[in-house]
């Protein structure tokens, strides 16, 4: 039996007192969505969904060249075809639709606007937008366009060992590494690669441009629709009140929905030319060229420890791949500075330049590839050492980031781990390669550290009691399938005790109170904050209008001498089953409703959080079985165990976590964006041939919370779940690959043939 132990020594940074909590009958519960039958029943309005009086439809004509320019682009044919009206090329759009030099309104995808002029940096980019009367017109218009190029080989390389490759810089130092490294006793020098991935959310993005003669309303598939808002003020040139933005319901955007994409303007500027709606929506195929992708990652780590595990040396140099016309940075050494102890260590980060589409984030970027590397690294130590991997990231576990000597907000990096390690059975596992069996079938068995920043940004709320005994809620946020209007409804119902049936929640309209982005799992912890402040603000409302009102049993009475709960006014100190009614106090006094605001800031704006370093932890544990007799690979059961804060809705945040382990098994396994270095053509570029895991692939998962408030993020201390749960996957796979087989996996996917390769 191994024991896992870690005792911090005297000098150890204490970490803030997590504030006590009542169990509630709705916080941390596992409640329903609340949009859960809209989606069901088919009445839940996707950006696509949305359809007008004399709609137009436009198909956009995709390059078929990565490098070079447009030669020439007739149109003439596609003209003259039914139902065309309107064919826009680099030579009759008139405009740059894109956000002028010196604005900062925003974060736009591709910040090159749309048929900006005859240049082409990567196949598929847009070369003109035909606009007919119906999708099929359109369809076979766009079809009709002729395109000469004149072609220059492409650059699609997967080898990002460019001599002049840019922004080369030192994100993280401290100490010698290099002198540490050179001198440690155990050594561990490898490069790990992983592959481009294409986003390839369910619903493909889309835009339904109304254009009144004043103003725009664009119908969007967002994961912010008030950056959305004032990106596309900027581009269009309308005053921001002149623009809104409406994303209902989302069927999924992992990162590639988060900022405008070139679509978006060209249907815009359609409707505008034309006076009348225009729908756009994005093949699939434009998928893979048009609307982002996480890019490749090249990364050299190195490890020096000493004989009983400790390490001396952390040396982490990544660089990741860019389009020509934008530097995007993948943030692979995102918890490298932080996630163990060692005294010297080195994160150094460059770009190298490709006939590819601008890459943007997907779904943890930046710390997941580099935990890929990273735990890849660690596992390889851990057999260097002849050490047990949980072992070996116990004994290098820190309760203080070492990157700037701050605390952690709230770290239990090494309960995930213990409390993981007990949960999935790893006192059983059995060192030697492949000798774990289950009847015929090789078990490896893999573990890997998670880590997400725990970020939170300025957010306002409106909560509105109604003298109908409902509430109203609302902001300009949005809900991406991860169950924000879900745990809004919570927040309301727990300050209030209405249930969540009776709350109306609002969201997906930039016109709504200003809300937060969905990115970077911080739309919880930052709506939560305001969403509660809004609630206190309508019930001390409610509360006056009690005392205020001549027929109310409450008058002349001090608020302060009055309390709301079960959804009753009632006086302090005596039940609520003593009150009255909140719709009945409001209707007594002839008002129509209670009204309150919230607003919250960042965590920069919390002068006690800025003396913190805040961050989720989590552990994975996973099972893999291999059979070498038909070639069967399979990831059989993955235990997650997550130090998120507190856990606002136990069903969607575990819904989010197994999202991302199976997210993690597609990209240990499965994916992998194929570019045809003749041409820059993605050649997997289809459902048929680019993989992604499916029901058949999902392991048994199980998802455990530590649940500890992290008593620096916020109102309730809950921390967001939306990245993490694929953080740490792909590594403790390759760990189980590499335990059952002795193959080291450094290259994502994980291919057969090199498994089977090692096993004859």
């Amino acid at each position: 039996m191994l024991s896992y132990l870690f005792e911090p020594d005297e000098t150890s940074p204490q970490q803030p007192e997590a504030p006590a909590y009542s169990p509630s009958p709705v916080i941390g519960a596992s409640v329903d969505r609340i949009d859960g039958p809209l989606k069901t029943t088919g009445r839940a309005m996707y950006a696509m969904d949305y359809s007008f009086p004399h709609m137009a439809y436009a198909v956009a004509v995709s390059s078929t060249a990565a490098n070079g320019t447009v030669r020439s682009i007739d149109t003439s044919k596609a003209e003259k075809m039914p139902g065309v009206v309107l064919v826009l090329t680099h030579e009759n759009i008139n405009a740059t639709l894109r956000i002028p030099d010196g604005q900062r309104v925003g974060r736009i995808s591709e910040s090159r606007g749309p048929l900006e002029d005859n240049t082409i940096g990567y196949w598929g980019q847009y070369v003109a937008l035909v606009v007919a009367d119906s999708f099929q017109q359109a369809q076979a218009a766009a079809a009709a366009v002729k395109v000469d190029y004149d072609v220059q080989k492409p650059n699609v390389s997967p080898e990002l060992n460019d001599e002049h490759a840019l922004n080369q810089r030192v994100n993280s130092k401290r100490g010698d590494v290099e002198s540490a490294f050179a001198s440690a006793p155990v050594k561990v020098n490898q490069t790990y690669v992983t592959p481009v991935e294409t986003h390839n959310p369910m619903e493909m993005h889309a835009t339904v441009a109304v254009w009144d003669g004043t103003r725009f309303t664009l119908y969007e598939s967002s994961q912010g629709v008030v950056n959305h808002m004032n990106v596309m003020a900027a581009v269009l040139g309308v005053p921001k009140e002149n623009i809104q933005v409406i994303s209902r319901f989302m069927g999924s955007g992992f990162g590639g929905k988060l900022f405008p994409w070139p679509h978006s303007a060209l249907a815009a500027t359609a409707s505008r030319r034309l006076n009348r709606p225009v729908k756009l929506s994005v093949t699939r195929k434009q998928m893979f060229t048009a609307v982002g992708h996480r890019p490749l990652t090249q990364q050299r780590v190195r490890l020096g420890a000493t004989p009983d595990g400790k390490l001396v040396a952390l040396s982490h140099d990544y660089r990741n791949h860019t389009s020509n016309c934008d530097d995007i940075g993948e943030n692979c050494g995102e918890a490298t500075p932080f996630l163990y102890s060692t005294p010297n260590l080195q994160v150094s980060s460059a770009l190298v330049k490709r006939n590819v589409g601008t890459p943007t984030p997907m779904r943890g970027p930046g710390a997941v590839p580099g935990l890929f590397a990273l735990e890849s690294a660690m596992d390889e130590l851990a057999v260097a050492l002849k050490m047990d991997p949980v072992e070996l990231r116990l004994r290098n576990d820190t309760l203080k980031d070492e990157s700037n000597g701050k605390p952690f907000s709230s770290r239990h990096y090494k309960e995930c781990l213990q409390v993981g390690a007990e949960k999935f059975g790893w006192s059983r596992r059995t060192s030697q390669i492949g000798s774990m069996r289950r009847g015929d079938t090789i078990l490896g068995w893999g573990v890997a550290g998670a880590s997400w920043g725990a970020g939170r940004g300025g957010a306002n709320s409106a909560v509105v009691l109604k003298s109908d005994g409902t509430v109203k809620v609302s902001s300009a946020t949005q809900d991406i399938g991860t169950g924000t209007y879900t745990v809004m409804a919570q927040i309301v119902s727990d300050r209030t005790g209405i249930p969540v049936k009776k709350i109306d929640v609002v969201l997906g309209d930039s016109t709504l109170p200003v809300g937060p982005t969905s990115g970077g799992s911080t739309a919880t912890a930052s709506i939560v904050p305001a969403v509660a402040q809004g609630t206190d603000a309508a019930v001390k409302a409610l509360l006056t209008i009690a005392t205020q009102s001549g027929g109310s049993p409450f008058h002349q009475q001090e608020p302060s001498s009055l309390k709301f709960s079960g959804g009753m006014v009632h006086a302090a100190g005596k039940p609520a089953s003593s009150g009255v009614p909140f719709a009945q106090v409001l209707k007594t006094a002839g008002a129509a409703e209670a009204r309150g605001e919230g607003h919250t800031g960042g965590v920069g704006s919390d002068t006690r959080a800025r003396d913190y370093s805040m961050h989720s932890f989590g552990a994975q544990f996973v099972e893999i079985e291999w059979d070498p007799g038909i070639a069967r690979l399979r990831v059989s059961r993955v235990v997650s165990m997550m130090d998120t804060g507190r856990t606002i809705n136990r069903k969607t945040a575990a819904n989010q976590v197994s999202g991302g382990v199976v997210m993690g098994v597609g990209m240990a396994l499965l994916e992998h964006t194929v570019y045809d270095q003749r041409n820059g053509h993605p050649i997997n570029d289809s459902f048929a041939d680019y993989l992604v895991a499916t029901n058949a692939d999902a392991p048994k998962i199980e998802v455990h919370f530590l649940d500890i408030p992290d008593p620096m993020i916020g109102e309730y201390g809950a921390r967001g779940v939306g990245e993490i749960g694929l953080a740490g996957v792909a590594p403790a796979i390759t760990s189980a690959v590499y335990h059952a087989t002795g193959v080291r996996v450094r290259t994502l996917p994980v291919r057969i043939e090199d498994l089977l390769a090692a096993s004859v």
